[in-house]
């Protein structure tokens, strides 16, 4: 398989080196939500995003097609230098990850075990709801996550993942620009309705689309519900997975370094991303690099 660049983004001068360059891909906008946090805590990091926005949604594609969809994208984030991949979408993490870490040799970040930890610290009552995509909920790979966390810790008071809803609607609200407007309030109302009914005290985000429609969601559930974002908990991850690639550098096995800009990449329409993604990190986001898959 091979690639081809539909535009090309050139060097901008001035730019501070980074220390190292981390691959991150979502379905489309959503994983800048989790581009944004790690920016914040880690601004020397180079970051390659590629946003599969010519494939979304992904809630309802196969496992079969979310693991081969993975192969593709992190081969390509390989080959423009990545050290590390972010997953930094909760379909895939929950479904292609497991066979994703087997077959390339570099650190994988999911979102799973980061925002089930983040839930179970988050809740006071032990009621965790989760929101998140057809696929993901389908897998149930985090109500497992939370069981097998659990199960590592002794005494505390019960704590279950009490209700998964699926929310398939909210992507294409996303991808679309449309995060606060009277359509996506009604939906997230008509979706939000169980997760009321199940008294839940920590709601996990399960797709990292949905930190978008956050102010949307809280407003509906009020302010006594804890919405937890994985992206704080995958940050602290790869802060982690950078100290293992600095000392890896220091004992002579790692000499790169890379420009520092961040680059972007998607294999649907730049333009759309562009705007999109800059209502979330405004001026940020310029220069998108159109793919196309040549089969």
């Amino acid at each position: 398989m091979e690639v081809q660049l539909v535009t090309e983004a050139g060097p901008r001068g001035g730019i501070k080196l980074a220390q190292h360059v981390i691959g991150m891909f979502d379905s489309g906008v959503g994983g800048l939500t989790v581009m944004k946090e790690i920016v914040t805590q880690l601004p020397d990091v180079q970051i390659i995003y590629f946003g599969d926005t010519a494939r979304v949604p992904y809630g309802n594609r196969s496992r079969e097609e979310l693991i081969h969809f993975g192969e593709e994208i992190i081969s390509f984030l390989i080959e423009q230098g990545a050290e590390a991949i972010v997953v930094a979408c909760n379909t895939s993490s929950a479904n292609a990850v497991p066979v994703l870490r087997e077959q390339f040799n570099l650190p994988l970040i999911g979102t799973i075990e980061p925002g089930a930890k983040a839930a179970i610290q988050a809740t006071a009552t032990g009621n965790i709801g989760l929101i998140a995509t057809e696929a993901t909920v389908r897998s149930k790979a985090y109500s497992s996550a939370v069981r097998r966390i659990l199960s590592k810790r002794r005494g505390g008071h019960a704590i279950e993942l009490v209700k998964a809803q699926a929310c398939p609607l909210f992507v294409p609200l996303v991808e679309a620009g449309l995060s606060h407007s009277p359509e996506a309030r009604g939906i997230a109302r008509t979706y939000l309705a169980p997760i009321q009914e199940a008294q839940v005290d920590a709601l996990i985000l399960g797709c990292t689309h949905y930190p978008f429609l956050a102010p949307v969601i809280q407003e509906i559930l009020g302010e006594e519900i804890i919405l937890v974002d994985p992206a704080q908990a995958m940050t602290e991850e790869l802060k982690e997975v950078l100290k293992q690639l600095e000392y890896n550098r220091e004992s002579g096995q790692e000499t790169h370094k890379a420009p520092g800009h961040h680059r972007f990449f998607v294999s649907g329409d730049p333009v759309l991303f562009e705007r999109v993604g800059n209502t979330l990190l405004p001026g940020q986001i310029h220069d998108v690099n159109q793919v196309n898959w040549n089969r």
